[in-house]
């Protein structure tokens, strides 16, 4: 199992996104009703700090492979290297590289049409990383980050989002 993490002030910013442009979903007026929803766990799928809390409990069986999106944006071949090394994949080099430039925000999105139709709009925005901070105001960052020191931090899944690094302002 490959289990892609993503820092959580992304994941929400991604998530408003995500549901104002999708009409079967639930749209927020303002970023500030989607923020009180999303930490009162009014999710559609749920509350992240939980889903994060549950995988916490087998990111140690050896069947299990966690990764950031925030390292495979960092070192897309290494991500890569690591992905194909863990399921068994020998790759060559010419094949690593056509898998990076193949998965590749940018390329993806371009594709986006053909691969998932009209729905690939809404499923491919920005790809960046750290674009919370043009949402978040101060008191919402300090909630957030509450509740992943009283939830998640002290964890593998905790340590590996790299929380300081990607998530302070």
């Amino acid at each position: 199992i490959l289990l892609l993490l993503r820092n959580p002030k992304d994941v929400a910013t991604s998530f408003y996104h995500f549901s104002n442009g999708l009409a079967t979903l639930p749209s927020y007026d303002t970023w500030d009703d989607f923020f009180t929803a999303f930490m009162a766990k009014k999710m559609a799928w749920g509350c992240y700090f939980e889903y994060l809390s549950e995988w916490n409990k087998y990111a140690d069986e050896e069947n299990i492979m966690t990764i950031t999106y925030e390292e495979l944006k960092e070192n897309p071949a290494l991500g890569v290297k690591k992905i194909a090394a863990f399921f068994g994949i020998p790759l060559t080099e010419e094949e690593l590289q056509l898998v990076v430039e193949r998965s590749s925000f940018q390329s993806m999105k371009k594709n986006s049409e053909k691969t998932h139709g009209a729905f690939g709009d809404i499923l491919f925005r920005k790809g960046g990383v750290s674009d919370w901070k043009n949402l978040f105001t101060e008191d919402q960052n300090e909630k957030m980050d509450k509740v992943f020191e009283e939830h998640i931090a002290g964890t593998k899944l905790g340590k590996k989002l790299k929380y300081d690094l990607y998530c302070k302002a």
